[in-house]
C-alpha cells in the first residue's frame, strides 16, 4: 500500500502502511493551538510534547515539518472529533481536510483516529498529578495528543481490530 497517500479511518490500514513500524506524530487540532505528542518506533509510549498557535497552513507545515525531520516520523495520527453519536460535524471536516493537507506536504500516511473524551482523560491525569489549573491550560492540548497518540499505538500495535 502507498502509505504517501493513506488517508484512513482503520488501524489496520495504517499498520500495513507502515510495516515495520516507526516514530508517530500525534496531533490535538484545536481552533488556537495544535497539541503534539510523539511516540517511539515500536508504538509503546506516547509522549506529549510542546503546543503550537494554530495559524495558516503554511506557518504549521514549517513547524510541523523540522519535528518530523528532527523525530524521523514516519506517519501522523490526527484527533478526529465526533459528536457524542459518533456523527461528524464541522469539526471532523476541518480535521479530514488538515489531514489531507499534511499528507500531500509530507508524503506520509494520517490516521484519523477518535477522540471523544480525550480532554477530560488528559486533564484528569494532570490533576492526578497535582498539577496546578495555570499549568494545565498551557499543557492541556499536548497531553490531549498524547491521549489520541496512545490510544491509537495501542491499536496499530495490539491485534484489536
Amino acid at each position: 500500500m502507498d502509505g504517501s497517500s493513506l488517508i484512513t479511518d482503520s488501524a489496520l490500514d495504517m499498520r500495513e502502511a507502515l510495516p515495520g513500524g516507526g516514530a508517530l506524530l500525534g496531533l490535538d487540532l484545536g481552533t488556537k493551538t495544535i497539541g503534539i505528542a510523539t511516540c517511539d518506533a515500536g508504538w509503546r509510549f506516547a509522549t506529549a510534547g510542546k503546543t503550537l498557535p494554530r495559524g495558516k497552513f503554511g506557518r504549521d507545515r514549517e513547524a510541523l515539518a523540522a519535528l518530523i525531520k528532527e523525530r524521523g516520523i514516519g506517519g501522523i495520527v490526527i484527533g478526529l472529533p465526533r459528536n457524542m453519536d459518533g456523527s461528524e460535524g464541522p469539526r471532523a471536516q476541518s480535521a479530514r481536510a488538515y489531514a489531507r493537507n499534511l499528507s500531500e506536504a509530507f508524503a506520509l500516511p494520517v490516521l484519523l483516529w477518535d477522540e471523544r473524551w480525550s480532554t477530560q482523560s488528559a486533564e484528569a491525569a494532570m490533576i492526578g498529578q497535582d498539577m496546578s489549573r495555570a499549568k494545565r491550560a498551557k499543557r492541556i492540548d499536548s497531553h490531549a495528543a498524547a491521549v489520541i497518540l496512545q490510544g491509537a499505538i495501542d491499536a496499530l500495535a495490539g491485534n484489536a481490530f
